[in-house]
């Protein structure tokens, strides 16, 4: 895992953390928007590259894609537990 991964998976994390329980998509959104922006970057710099380096770059492109997906839903599915907690209550 790349650095730059790592940081942003982080940066999900912290969102996740200051998310709150309100019941906003804001923070998933933004943790999505963030992974995509960066997986645009190796887009295009996959289309200055040729070969191996341009498939290498393309395959990180997608996972982080699927990485701020999945950093996305986990961000959506605790704000939804934490509503269901705080209604139960």
């Amino acid at each position: 895992m790349t650095d730059l991964m790592k940081l942003l998976i982080g940066a999900g994390f912290l969102a996740l953390a200051a998310c709150g329980g309100k019941g906003d998509d804001k923070a998933a959104e933004e943790v999505e928007q963030a992974f995509e922006n960066t997986a645009q970057q190796l887009d295009n710099a996959a289309a200055n590259a040729s070969g191996a380096a341009e498939e290498r770059l393309e395959d990180e492109a997608e996972v982080l894609r699927e990485t701020g997906e999945a950093a996305a839903e986990a961000i959506d599915d605790v704000d939804l537990n934490t509503q269901a907690t705080v209604n139960q209550q």
